[in-house]
């Protein structure tokens, strides 16, 4: 079980890519598994890319989060994107069974909202899956202070999404 003082946050390196894969698509169904050609694409649009990870460099967490204007083709950040506001979008925050309560997540959104400031942007955006149901991920989202917006539904009606903002302040 990891604690709040055995985490490290870095930032992401390439050769980080294949343990987030793992990380990611062991996570699934509440976060969607990636190719690795999608996951490299992902990593180029994003501008926070952040690792946390133990004192044996072992990945607990990460999490890939972009600004406006970028080329990616999901219909959450489309949504957003569509909204006009300028915003920082929470593409998936990813923390390992073994790290979950520690903290890790909720510094991971501290870097977001930080770099979100950075680029005077004026909320930041996620969505959450309600179907199949993220109740830990839900629960989370509304302690940060996260509000739902609307709701859609992905992946060629197999999903349905919460889409979130927060404002930035």
């Amino acid at each position: 079980m990891a604690t709040m003082q055995n985490f490290r946050l870095r930032v992401m390196r390439e050769a980080d890519l294949p343990a987030v894969r793992e990380l990611n698509d062991a996570a699934a169904p509440a976060i969607n598994p990636l190719s690795e050609e999608e996951l490299a694409a992902l990593f180029e649009m994003c501008d926070v890319r952040l690792v946390s990870t133990d004192r044996n460099h072992r990945l607990l967490a990460f999490v890939l989060s972009m600004g406006t204007g970028q080329p990616y083709a999901s219909e959450n950040y489309r949504w957003f994107e569509d909204r006009g506001v300028r915003h920082q979008y929470v593409d998936r925050v990813v923390v390992s069974p073994l790290a979950k309560g520690t903290g890790i997540g909720r510094a991971l959104y501290e870097s977001i909202f930080e770099r979100a400031r950075e680029r005077g942007a004026s909320e930041v955006t996620a969505e959450v899956n309600i179907r199949p149901l993220n109740p830990g991920s839900i629960a989370f989202h509304e302690r940060l202070g996260f509000r739902q917006l609307a709701e859609q539904e992905t992946r060629g009606g197999t999903v349905r999404v919460s889409l979130l903002a927060r404002p930035v302040y």
